[in-house]
């Protein structure tokens, strides 16, 4: 039985990573493309929010994925 999504421990990728493996990790955890989750969060910067906080806080937070 595959395990909840909501279950899955959220680490930051100490092998596909760009900037601090927050997306990477992210992708790595739920099968996500991690150039498509760049893509849309480049893109998403143009809009109004608190899109670069929202990551530097995830940066600051998510352990490092241990080996």
């Amino acid at each position: 039985m595959a395990e909840s999504l909501w279950k899955r421990k959220l680490y930051r990728s100490t092998t596909n990573k760009f900037l601090g493996g927050v997306l990477g990790g992210v992708a790595e955890t739920y099968g996500i493309d991690a150039t498509l989750l760049r893509v849309l969060t480049v893109a998403s910067i143009i809009l109004p929010g608190p899109q670069v906080l929202v990551y530097l806080v995830a940066w600051a937070i998510m352990p490092k994925r241990p080996f």
